[in-house]
């Protein structure tokens, strides 16, 4: 009789533990998500582009903004999609401010330069001087926020782009668009 019981009393304690793990791991999500939907960034948020010239964040159209990093390895999954994705809908009106946030050093332009022309990348890029970042209330990478044409956060994504939110993402695009 001892050693059933003292089976099940582990087997208790192991599906507990567990249950502990999945419900830190989902309070730990929701704690990175950017918590500004329905909320507009600030006007005048101007980044120096790739191209050296000041690139404002788009207003009045629709508008991907992608935080990302050459370093993260979940940017890098998600980086085809957003390619894809961009010039997909591009020609309907979609934007997308494409945000590196590596540190700013000497050698950051070449190597987001290097970056892009290895994985076959053509969308814009700005770098981010830490006001973005402040300005979305971004604390993991990737993340990306779809503004509407309001300039109102309606779609925020923290981790690589998964094939499910890819779908939920191009749907909020499409209705967004109209």
């Amino acid at each position: 009789m001892l050693p059933q019981r003292s089976d099940a009393l582990i087997w208790a304690l192991v599906g507990l533990a567990t249950l502990s793990v999945v419900a830190l791991a989902v309070a730990q999500g929701r704690r990175d998500r950017p918590r500004t939907e329905g909320k507009a960034p600030p006007p005048g948020l101007t980044l120096q582009g790739l191209d050296g010239k000041a690139k404002p964040l788009p207003r009045g159209k629709v508008t991907l903004v992608d935080f990302w990093a050459t370093w993260c390895e979940p940017c890098r999954v998600s980086m085809p999609r957003v390619e894809h994705i961009w010039k997909k809908y591009q020609p309907a009106g979609l934007e997308l401010y494409s945000v590196d946030t590596d540190d700013d050093s000497p050698n950051r332009d070449p190597e987001v330069r290097e970056f892009l022309m290895k994985n076959r990348l053509s969308f814009p890029v700005v770098f981010d001087d830490g006001s973005a970042s402040r300005a979305f209330s971004i604390a993991s990478l990737p993340t990306m926020v779809l503004l509407n044409k309001q300039g109102r956060v309606i779609w925020t994504d923290v981790g690589a782009l998964t094939q499910r939110r890819e779908k939920d993402l191009v749907a909020t695009i499409e209705k967004a668009l109209k």
